[in-house]
């Protein structure tokens, strides 16, 4: 795929269910698994995603070297070739977000993800400065990710597209309702909204009705074809189906995930080991499930991948 600019970055992923892959480590969690990932991303393409988050939050971003991450998301250009819009992560503070964007402008990359600065709970104008920074340092699209110490209100975000037209993205993973109405209420169609929450599929039928058209789904991991089948539901407000695979299915599987923080990576990996396509173990501070709850994990996706 030749270079995108940022508008038809911003129309491609909001044409479809987004997938953001596991990374592939070795059995010890030491080194990047690179056939394994590549394999990984062929099987996902089968099944038609319209984007691909590579190192991303489900991608262990924060677990890997800068040398790694632009293995990662090299990988995933070169395996999807021209198929799919690849969207690669960047976050820390202002200085290493630069690194990581020229190094995912360096692989390849169609967009940008930008990460919460890291620690640091920062004032809305030095927040706001730090995405203008990155933004300014590239000239691919950039989803800005509202989440734990990143939230930026209809203000500030109409201010930065007015400064930033390269700022195409919104990623919610804040959930507050009131919020996301005021700022899809005030910017409307200038920004491609995606939801960001852990398990998307949860929120995926209200977002809808807030403006927010794609989410991205970790479950696509290892049931894509359930994950599209529950997308397709969202889109045309099949109530009835979307609630009936929410209580049979995502409401169990977030029971399990709800057990110990970090486990909404760790029980997508748990997953793909589940439908014997294992990735390796998640990096520290991360925990792997443990066997009882693997156990449940199996029984529960059994019959469904």
């Amino acid at each position: 795929m030749s270079r995108m600019s940022p508008e038809e970055f911003a129309k491609a992923i909001g044409a479809g269910l987004l997938s953001f892959p596991v990374t592939h480590f070795s059995g010890d969690g030491s080194a990047f698994d690179e056939p394994a990932y590549r394999e990984h991303i062929d099987w996902l393409l089968q099944h038609k995603p319209a984007g691909l988050f590579a190192a991303g939050g489900t991608g262990e971003f924060f677990s890997l070297t800068l040398e790694e991450f632009s293995a990662v998301v090299s990988a995933a250009v070169g395996q999807t070739s021209g198929r799919v819009p690849v969207v690669a992560g960047c976050g820390y503070g202002t200085a290493i977000a630069k690194q990581f964007v020229r190094a995912g402008e360096a692989a390849g990359a169609n967009g940008l993800l930008l990460f919460p600065p890291y620690l640091i709970n920062a004032d809305p104008a030095g927040l706001a400065a730090h995405v203008e920074a990155v933004c300014a340092s590239t000239g691919l699209g950039v989803i800005f990710y509202n989440r734990d110490n990143a939230i930026l209100n209809e203000v500030w975000l109409e201010r930065l597209c007015a400064r930033c037209p390269n700022l195409v993205g919104f990623k919610d993973g804040y959930g507050d309702i009131e919020l996301m109405t005021r700022i899809y209420a005030r910017l409307g169609d200038r920004l491609t909204y995606i939801g960001g929450l852990p398990t998307a599929e949860i929120f995926a039928l209200p977002y809808l009705e807030m403006g927010v058209t794609t989410y991205s789904s970790a479950i696509f991991n290892f049931l894509p074809r359930f994950a599209q089948e529950f997308y397709a539901a969202v889109r045309r407000h099949d109530h009835a189906m979307v609630y009936k695979e929410l209580r049979e299915f995502v409401l169990p599987y977030v029971d399990i995930r709800n057990r110990h923080k970090g486990y909404a990576v760790s029980i997508v990996k748990a997953g793909m080991r589940a439908v014997g396509r294992s990735a390796g173990p998640v990096r520290t501070p991360l925990t792997d499930l443990d066997a009882s709850e693997m156990e449940a994990l199996t029984k529960l996706i059994a019959g469904r991948s």
